[in-house]
């Protein structure tokens, strides 16, 4: 549930500075990373994503069966600032207040330069420059990198398929697969023109598609849907969720600050998931294709896993 290794290799927070409210940071230690298994395995992509990170309270004495350093050595080996200390909950609620802002990290007497990164197509910075084939089964699924996580991967391998990763702006809709994954990452979805373009070409062919997070947007876009920029993000790793037309509520974890405007959703779409803390759209379903998109993340890690049949009936809809 507290997963720092996962959160901060995780490509949705790319450009940006993640603050942890938890008090204990740093006491497990980082896990080895020296083999492209164990990148697999323990870690959400191959690199720290996060520009920056504020704590509370820093364990420098760690303690873990899997530990290989500390995650001080970690930042610094990705030359990551990061800064502890702070009083992490006044300035979450600074942050509920205002809403999401703009921050820097500045070391006294060094001048750092600054480029805003919502001006940014981030999807495209954190996504494979070529496609990653993962071998396991018969069935195939397309994964469209727009920063996928680990675990996204690991669910389908698990489910026994051979996984094709490819490129943001690869050309997926002609492509050989049973499915279509468009995936998590960071930033406006508007930016990422060609992945909508090519999903709407993918949605005309009837093939199934999934998106996550950043990849539902993507789907509500190619739809027709609006998208828009939340005053407040969501991320954490208990927002309840809704699901539409049932008492049924999940605990999912997020991380977002764009969501679809499910009042522009056309006819043959309805809202699939609502947030039940600010009302918002958490997932949208088409009433007779099977094409789903969930803003959480089902694949959690970190977080809560009570959402990941949705894997399962993408399986499904691919078998038909």
């Amino acid at each position: 549930m507290v997963g720092y290794p996962e959160s901060l290799t995780d490509p949705s927070y790319h450009g940006q500075i993640l603050v942890l409210t938890y008090p204990l940071i740093g006491n497990y230690g980082v896990p080895g990373y020296e083999t492209e298994e164990n990148l697999l395995k323990y870690f959400e992509s191959d690199k720290i994503q996060v520009q920056g990170l504020i704590i509370s309270n820093y364990s420098e004495n760690y303690s873990h069966w899997n530990a290989k350093k500390s995650l001080s050595d970690w930042l610094k080996e990705y030359k990551i600032p990061g800064i502890y200390g702070i009083d992490t909950r006044a300035l979450t609620q600074k942050l509920r207040h205002k809403g999401t802002m703009l921050g820097k990290i500045v070391q006294e007497g060094k001048k750092i330069d600054f480029e805003d990164p919502n001006k940014k197509n981030l999807a495209a910075e954190v996504s494979v420059s070529k496609q990653v084939i993962y071998k396991k089964g018969k069935k195939k699924v397309i994964v469209v990198d727009c920063g996928v996580k680990h675990n996204i991967l690991r669910a389908f391998l698990r489910r026994n398929f051979t996984v094709k990763r490819v490129p943001c702006s690869y050309d997926f809709a002609s492509g050989d697969a049973d499915g279509i994954l468009l995936s998590n990452g960071p930033g406006d979805p508007k930016k990422c023109i060609k992945t909508i373009q090519n999903t709407k070409i993918a949605m005309k062919n009837g093939t199934p598609i999934l998106g996550i997070c950043l990849g539902s947007q993507i789907l509500g876009l190619a739809a027709g849907a609006k998208t828009y920029k939340l005053k407040y993000g969501h991320r954490s790793h208990n927002q309840p969720c809704l699901e539409v037309g049932t008492n049924r509520c999940f605990i999912t974890p997020q991380n977002h600050g764009y969501a679809v405007d499910s009042k522009t959703l056309p006819l043959d779409w309805r809202e699939w998931f609502v947030n039940n803390n600010d009302g918002t759209n958490e997932g949208i379903i088409h009433i007779s294709k099977p094409f789903f998109g969930a803003q959480f993340h089902p694949e959690a890690s970190p977080g809560p896993d009570d959402t990941e049949f949705i894997f399962d009936m993408f399986v499904r809809a691919m078998k038909k």
